[in-house]
């Protein structure tokens, strides 16, 4: 029976390719959609992420997310510093910046400033130089996707790609000179600005003049300490806050979960792609199976039960799901491979092939019980009828 069912389902081959490319579009959606939003959402942390050295970041209590700064005053660094269980800590600048471009245009940049001694805070990967470079005289690093796009040169021919920065131009930050010893590779960031790094005390000079400029404190605890208990003396002493990590990641993701509408924007569109791919193949299926109902009549007519039948269905439905599903994932892993060196955000987790499946599963179901309701209430007297 089973090579039975498979012979009705490719002979049809309109049908079948309607039902595969119903369940294709809807893997697809369900699938590609989420890998965006992940990905654009993983973005919004990336700047904590890069910086894996520090256990624990300390800031201003109201700070709600990594780009909501809210400066210090440097006092507070010797106060963190003087806490037990803590093994250094450090100061980070991090400020959005206007850069000057040689054609007299402005980009506004985000700003680094490390600790002018133990530079740490720095970037992950250094493509040209080394992050010591910066102990140079008005020294700065910057990150490749900047200096190939947004910091980059203009070209002489109209129209033409900026001209990359590379190691040896300079740049005007604040009416500062500013002289590029290195390019760097981070993660993208959710603001996709272009990354500068400098010292501590070069960027305090960069920046307006405020009375508070420290915008984080970066907590490496001694060996052996628990991070929860010290966080909570680190809070407790000097009524800032500290997170973790984990912590501080989960904060900026929470924020931008709750307070964008970006998550509604893509559960929209994989509502929208499950519909459309429902009713697609929930349609197409069941027309499929209309048209085979004389062949159902005969084989019910020879005495074949209805488990056997629904079984006949239940495995052509199981058929155009693994193939639909399996052309939705491909589709999606090879769009993500193009777009790997893009702007495009992309994050492809395991998770994200059981969300599709389930989803595929559901319309494959549903098409399924359209055909077998039809199925068990046929007479097997339809077969004899003009």
């Amino acid at each position: 029976m089973n090579h039975i069912a498979l012979k009705m389902l490719f002979g049809d081959r309109g049908k079948f390719l309607g039902i595969v490319m119903g369940l294709t579009f809807a893997s697809l959606i369900m699938t590609q959609q989420p890998a965006i939003f992940l990905g654009l959402m993983s973005r919004s942390y990336s700047f904590v992420t890069d910086l894996g050295l520090p256990d624990i970041w300390v800031m201003d209590s109201k700070v709600q997310f990594v780009d909501d700064i809210k400066s210090l005053q440097d006092t507070e660094l010797y106060r963190v510093r003087g806490i037990s269980g803590v093994e250094w800590a450090m100061p980070l600048y991090k400020g959005m910046l206007k850069v000057r471009l040689t054609d007299g245009t402005f980009q506004t940049c985000n700003v680094i400033g490390l600790d002018d001694t133990t530079l740490i805070g720095g970037p992950p990967v250094m493509l040209q130089g080394k992050v010591s470079d910066l102990r140079r005289s008005d020294a700065v690093i910057v990150d490749i996707d900047g200096a190939k796009d947004k910091l980059g040169k203009p070209n002489p021919v109209k129209g033409g790609k900026p001209i990359p920065l590379k190691v040896g131009d300079s740049l005007e930050l604040n009416d500062h000179r500013a002289i590029v010893v290195g390019i760097a590779k981070n993660t993208r960031t959710f603001q996709s600005q272009p990354i500068i790094y400098t010292t501590y005390s070069r960027a305090k000079a960069y920046a307006p003049r405020e009375r508070k400029l420290l915008s984080f404190v970066l907590v490496k605890a001694k060996q052996g300490q628990d991070l929860a208990q010290l966080t909570r003396r680190i809070g407790a002493i000097t009524g800032l806050a500290a997170y973790t990590q984990t912590e501080f990641k989960e904060l900026t993701y929470n924020y931008f979960l709750k307070n964008t509408g970006i998550p509604i924007n893509f559960g929209i569109s994989v509502m929208l792609g499950f519909i459309v791919g429902a009713a697609i193949a929930g349609q197409t299926f069941y027309n499929f199976t209309l048209e085979n109902i004389r062949q159902f009549g005969v084989l019910k007519a020879m005495g074949t039960g209805n488990g056997t039948l629904l079984r006949m269905i239940l495995l052509q439905a199981i058929v155009v799901g693994t193939i639909g599903y399996g052309l939705g994932v491909g589709l999606t892993a090879l769009f993500g491979h193009l777009m790997r060196n893009t702007i495009l955000a992309f994050k492809f987790p395991w998770q994200l092939l059981i969300f599709s499946g389930t989803g595929v599963s559901i319309i494959c179901i549903f098409a399924a019980l359209l055909s077998i309701w039809k199925v068990i209430r046929l007479e097997p007297a339809i077969v004899f009828k003009g």
